[in-house]
């Protein structure tokens, strides 16, 4: 986003509910290429979504990625860091504290709906406002019951902060092909296979073998975004067989990675 959307983003006056739509060609909002966010936080939350290119979000929690024609909530005073990679189209809602108080507490991505899709459209109009009309309020508050009632998506890989947990979680991001087993990455980390299992579950809320699968699906989404082929990206991740890959990558999204990547808006 330029400038207007970032200054905005800070404002705690004006409308209580700003939208902003952009393409490629856009005076504001989104801008092209692959650039770097550092560590930032905003007063208003965000609600953004974006119909090409691929943003990384990485918070003190844990790092999420949000494919095209998903949504991203970043609630306020959230320290976050993003990157985005190829040619933006999308949108972007910015709210202020006292209406998204029934949004979620952290970030996450949502599942975009028809009517979610058409109110962010007609909230858009609404540009360079002073404040909204009544019929504008009753609007953006349908809008924020849409996005609440949203479909959550599994899109965020919570990061350990102990120290050796941590070691070996960067190990497995930095080579989401290696096979080693539990013990194996126990041993490494100078840990009992018993200490490791007990210390994921409870830093992150997922077991080994979760948390690995979701490290690779986070390697999957970037490499599809990027156009590599299910192939290539199989054997990158250290898959016997595309087949194999495609099986994984349905029994977590509902969805083959072709499919997934393509236009999908919940009815």
């Amino acid at each position: 986003m330029k400038d207007e959307a970032i200054d905005y983003s800070d404002q705690l006056d004006g409308p209580s509910l700003i939208a902003f739509w952009g393409t490629e060609n856009s005076d504001h909002d989104f801008r092209l290429g692959t650039r770097e966010y550092d560590w930032h936080s905003h007063k208003r939350g965000q609600i953004f979504c974006v119909e090409s290119g691929l943003i990384h979000v990485r918070t003190a929690r844990g790092s999420w990625l949000l494919p095209p024609h998903r949504a991203g909530w970043i609630p306020p005073d959230v320290r976050h860091k993003v990157s985005v990679s190829g040619a933006m189209n999308g949108w972007c809602v910015l709210v202020l504290p006292e209406i998204g108080r029934d949004l979620p507490p952290h970030p996450c991505v949502i599942g975009i709906s028809e009517l979610m899709y058409a109110l962010v459209r007609r909230a858009a109009s609404w540009y360079d406002q002073d404040f909204l009309e009544p019929e504008q309020e009753r609007i953006a508050a349908v809008l924020l019951d849409e996005i609440v009632q949203a479909p959550l998506e599994p899109l965020h890989l919570p990061m350990p902060s102990e120290p050796r947990l941590l070691r070996i979680a960067n190990e497995i991001l930095q080579c989401p092909e290696d096979s080693r087993t539990l013990d194996d990455w126990a041993a490494w980390a100078a840990l009992s296979p018993r200490t490791l299992r007990r210390l994921i579950l409870a830093e992150t809320g997922l077991t080994f073998a979760q948390w690995r699968q979701q490290a690779r699906l986070t390697h999957a989404l970037e490499m599809l975004a990027r156009g590599d082929s299910v192939a290539i990206i199989a054997d990158a991740l250290g898959y016997s067989s595309p087949s194999s890959f495609i099986a994984m990558f349905r029994r977590a999204f509902g969805d083959s990675p072709g499919r997934y990547l393509a236009t999908r808006r919940e009815k």
